[in-house]
């Protein structure tokens, strides 16, 4: 079972003279268990199809599907969304419970969860993202850092356990250390529970690092999609896009215009480092140019 996007278009202001085409003839798969991320300048597009995963938005034309229900349909619809969690970009602006447990516990309560689920649930989700369980439940959560209200937010999209994560630049405003946190818990979700996470990101050496597959969006339209190295070899067509390459994708194209010979297959960080060591090794500690 997956989501199936087929022929997606979606139009604001339909038949007004000031129409918008956000999402134009789109088709993707997403697989349980993958780490598919969603890529394209600002205005291309992304946000929009994301919120057609869960059913917030209606296609102007085409379909959604999650496990083969039609989000089209309301009945459906309420089946689908069960399955997809949605991380707008600072969850924790939609903070509002008197304590960190409540807001936790929201979700699953209105899943119609027992009380003792729904514990467990709360428990296995502020575990998950790093949040002790007898320092944090009673706390409020307008009383948490910057930090700790993400993690509180996204455990509550957590504790409802969805096959599907898709969140919108989760990590945004956070430093390098709350970024490696958040990578964390979804490189953990997707080892431990086969949750796929679909997730938009402006910052290119995360999705080299962690994307099993990257959408590339422009005006509306999926240009390309495959693996981050296949995707990010294309300097040329990212940059034309307005978007960065990634930081080992950017040594290794300094390194060519110094006359380096490094392959054009090399952009990923462990592949810059192996090839560099193997060449360091070739010339006696040097990388010729």
């Amino acid at each position: 079972m997956s989501i199936v996007v087929k022929n997606l278009s979606h139009t604001y202001m339909e038949k007004s003279k000031i129409a918008v085409k956000a999402v134009d003839d789109v088709s993707l798969t997403v697989e349980p268990g993958e780490f598919l991320c969603i890529i394209g300048h600002t205005g291309s597009g992304k946000s929009t199809l994301i919120q057609h995963f869960n059913g917030l938005m209606q296609p102007t034309s085409g379909s959604v599907t999650v496990d083969g229900y039609d989000m089209a349909d309301k009945k459906q619809r309420k089946l689908g969304r069960e399955l997809v969690g949605m991380v707008f970009q600072y969850p924790e602006y939609q903070l509002f419970e008197e304590t960190v447990y409540k807001d936790v516990a929201f979700g699953p309560t209105n899943m119609g969860l027992d009380a003792e689920a729904v514990k467990n649930a709360v428990f296995e989700a502020m575990e998950r993202v790093g949040l002790a369980i007898d320092k944090f439940c009673e706390k409020s959560p307008f009383d948490l850092s910057g930090g700790e209200k993400r993690r509180a937010a996204l455990a509550g999209i957590i504790a409802m356990q969805p096959k599907y994560l898709v969140l919108d630049e989760p990590m945004a405003g956070l430093d390098p250390m709350g970024r490696a946190e958040i990578l964390g818990v979804l490189e953990s979700l997707r080892r431990e529970k086969n949750t796929a996470v679909i997730m938009i990101s402006h910052s290119m050496d995360d999705i080299m690092r962690h994307a099993t597959r990257v959408a590339v969006l422009e005006k509306g339209r999926l240009i390309r999609l495959g693996e981050p190295r296949e995707i990010f070899k294309e300097t040329k067509l990212i940059r034309e896009m307005g978007l960065d390459i990634p930081q080992s994708a950017q040594i290794a194209e300094l390194l060519r215009k110094k006359g380096v010979a490094v392959p054009p297959e090399v952009v990923a960080e462990d592949e810059l480092v192996e090839f560099v060591l193997a060449a360091a090794g070739r010339n006696n500690g040097r990388i010729n140019g």
